[in-house]
């Protein structure tokens, strides 16, 4: 029996499209025509022998045979990533200190770095997860090479700006769908903080009364004071726990926030070797992360 050889790069247009939640925007990205990738989809449901996307209103999405797939090529992509890395790394050495704003420490941490430290073994990575200030200021005291942090648009000279996220009102599935007229609980970090201070002006703007319920250092903390009905927080969707959610624009009568801007810094241009590895790998995972949360 003929093998089946599945193509690296058909399963890239496919986990693209699901990441993006669009084969339109999965074409920009990957530098391709929209019919192009159609066209890739065609060949790999020819390939696999079954359909593995259906109509959904609209747009389109997996069926259980596609979901199967995906799994497996995420899987396929990760390890064709990782034996590139691998071969590039095996004379690449010395160490990157790492800065990560705590929305993406759960998530980039096994999931990047882990991958960085098994094709990089001679690189040693020193990570800092904080509060995006306490990271610009370890920066500026060159006590970082790199830090991926939310920024107000002060200048930095040496920087990446990735984009905007969206900011939203965080609660539960308990939430109630409106407000009972008394201050708004607010689960927040300490000042000095960028979305406190953007939270308090949407609140004034909207002539609501407000209160701080819970405020904290880590975000830990405040994910689990809003887990207990405390209050209300307010964060992007990135790295969001999957128990607690964005509530819907005007939902509970809370006025719409702002969008919040994510930059990869970094301490010198150009960085060591080892820093520069690290930040293309960083901005290449990041992009489609940002792009859903926008």
């Amino acid at each position: 029996m003929r093998r089946t050889l599945l193509d690296l790069d058909v399963l890239a247009s496919l986990a693209s499209g699901m990441e993006l939640g669009s084969f339109a925007r999965a074409a920009d990205k990957l530098g391709r025509s929209s019919s192009a990738v159609s066209a890739q989809m065609k060949k790999l449901e020819e390939q696999a022998g079954v359909a593995i996307l259906q109509k959904s209103g609209r747009g389109l999405q997996l069926t259980p045979a596609g979901e199967v797939l995906l799994s497996y090529a995420r899987r396929l992509l990760e390890l064709n990533d990782e034996a590139v890395l691998a071969v590039r790394g095996t004379a690449l050495a010395g160490s990157v200190r790492l800065g990560l704003a705590e929305d993406f420490g759960e998530n980039l941490l096994p999931e990047t770095l882990g991958r960085f430290a098994r094709a990089y073994p001679d690189v040693h990575v020193e990570v800092r997860v904080g509060r995006s200030l306490d990271l610009g200021q370890a920066l500026q005291n060159g006590q970082l090479d790199l830090a991926l942090l939310w920024i107000d648009g002060t200048a930095w000279p040496h920087q990446d700006r990735l984009g905007q996220a969206q900011l939203h009102w965080i609660g539960t599935k308990e939430t109630p769908a409106r407000m009972d007229g008394r201050p708004l609980p607010l689960i927040l970090f300490d000042a000095p903080c960028l979305v406190r201070r953007l939270v308090f002006d949407a609140l004034d703007q909207a002539g609501l009364p407000w209160r701080i319920a819970v405020s904290g250092s880590s975000l830990a903390g405040l994910w689990s004071a809003v887990r207990g009905g405390l209050g209300l927080s307010v964060r992007s969707t990135l790295g969001l726990p999957p128990d607690l959610r964005a509530l819907a624009p005007n939902e509970c009568g809370l006025p719409p926030l702002p969008r919040l801007e994510l930059a990869l810094q970094r301490a010198q241009t150009p960085l060591p070797a080892a820093a520069e590895q690290l930040r293309r790998i960083l901005l290449d995972k990041l992009e489609a992360r940002l792009l859903a949360a926008a």
